[in-house]
């Protein structure tokens, strides 16, 4: 980042942990959360790691598919807040099967410090994970990985401007993830136009068939393009898909950014070896992060950081 964007308390690494999501299914792993006592769970552990912020979906209790019902979240989102200071980050990205109309049901009527928000629709291909999973606890697991083949998330600039015009008086800050450079000129003409106001959280995702790759220049390109479009009205952060979540954080954090970690990006903790929580990832992120010399922003200082209205000013 930008001299004025590096300095004391700005500069601190803001760590956010994404615990469950829509990418992968129960069976991949025992770990994932799925119910609601469990995303409690993987929350609150993420949170005591050093998760700044939680970013959050929620999950059919019997079957684990993704599920985008508010009265889903609202069987975890009081209990999470009352016991964390991390700040909450609600989806709506849901599923990539959904439409935008249910997608942001949850953060419209809970009204969170922060939400996703996709600015970009891409082609979004999980079907190739077919060929490394063979056997599934729930009938519907194989039929959405193989779905993906004939899938475009579909992120309309009609689909932005819903999203920001249903959350527009929330004080809801968005966190924009971004899959591929094209996704960074959809922000900067949003902004043009006056939809939204710096600071920028963009956070740009990396790994997913259908966006940018991992390799180091897909970062680099990733983060030079939005210096140049935004320079010192954002806050950059980096995603890692699967096995590349820890080497892109670090890539990341030594360039001047955050980092996001999770079960929702990657279901391990080292090769071969499964990640038994979200807390897991958080703190290898962490030592990573101290390894370079560089501190762990806390709540409060994540709040600071980008501009957020705080924990009292949501509606849950």
């Amino acid at each position: 980042m930008t001299a004025s964007v590096t300095g004391s308390i700005s500069r601190k690494v803001i760590i956010t942990c994404a615990v469950t999501g829509a990418i992968h299914t129960p069976s991949m792993s025992p770990h994932l959360p799925v119910t609601a006592d469990e995303i409690v769970a993987d929350a609150l552990g993420a949170a005591e790691a050093g998760a700044a912020i939680l970013h959050l979906h929620a999950r059919d209790p019997q079957t684990g598919r993704p599920d985008q019902r508010p009265e889903a979240f609202a069987s975890f989102l009081p209990r999470i807040k009352q016991a964390t200071a991390a700040a909450i980050n609600i989806t709506t990205g849901g599923s990539p099967f959904m439409k935008v109309e249910e997608r942001v049901l949850p953060a419209a009527m809970f009204k969170p410090e922060v939400a996703s928000l996709n600015v970009g629709s891409i082609n979004f291909g999980l079907y190739q994970l077919l060929d490394k999973y063979k056997e599934f606890k729930h009938d519907w697991e194989r039929d959405y990985l193989e779905a993906t083949r004939d899938l475009v998330f579909r992120n309309s600039f009609k689909d932005i401007e819903y999203i920001l015009k249903t959350c527009s008086d929330n004080g809801t800050r968005f966190e924009f993830e971004c899959y591929d450079i094209g996704h960074l000129y959809n922000l900067a003409h949003v902004a043009d136009r006056g939809l939204v106001e710096p600071p920028f959280f963009v956070q740009s995702v990396f790994g997913i068939l259908g966006g940018i790759g991992t390799h180091p220049e897909d970062v680099m390109h990733m983060k030079r393009t939005a210096d140049r479009l935004f320079g010192t009205d954002y806050r950059w952060s980096t995603l890692g898909a699967g096995a590349s979540q820890l080497r892109i954080a670090a890539q990341s954090a030594a360039l001047g950014g955050n980092v996001r970690v999770g079960l929702e990006d990657s279901l391990w903790a080292g090769k071969g070896r499964l990640a038994t929580s979200s807390a897991d990832q958080v703190r290898m992120v962490r030592k990573i992060i101290e390894g370079l010399g560089l501190e762990v922003a806390s709540p409060d200082e994540a709040r600071s950081i980008l501009s957020l209205k705080g924990a009292g000013q949501v509606a849950f």
